[in-house]
């Protein structure tokens, strides 16, 4: 959370600019919810940059990284439903499928010279 007063606020700068943003907050309520309900210690205040911290986890590096964690996700599953994450995990599948059988213009300079 940021701000103070009138503009305390919850913000979460993670998700792309792509993103659903409804979804984006949902899943930031439900993840906050969840802490609440299973009582975690969120730990010390954090001061610094989060976004270079190598010590901090860090996010899904790939779409296929972040369906496969999104598919076991027993949160995800109770409260958005088996439907909902099925969908979303499809969806992305296919996107990753659509992206594998692409040749992106790196691949063509960069192999175009070499054949």
């Amino acid at each position: 959370m940021v701000g103070h007063g009138g503009s305390f606020r919850i913000e979460n700068r993670m998700p792309g600019a792509d993103a659903n943003p409804y979804l984006a907050f949902v899943a930031t309520l439900i993840a906050g919810m969840a802490g609440i309900q299973e009582q975690l210690d969120c730990g010390e205040i954090y001061e610094g940059n989060a976004y270079v911290d190598e010590n901090l986890p860090g996010l899904p590096e790939s779409l296929q990284e972040a369906s496969a964690l999104l598919d076991g996700s027993k949160l995800a599953r109770q409260t958005l439903g088996d439907a909902v994450v099925d969908y979303y995990v499809h969806t992305a599948r296919l996107e990753q499928k659509a992206w594998n059988n692409s040749v992106t213009d790196w691949e063509r300079q960069r192999y175009f010279e070499r054949i």
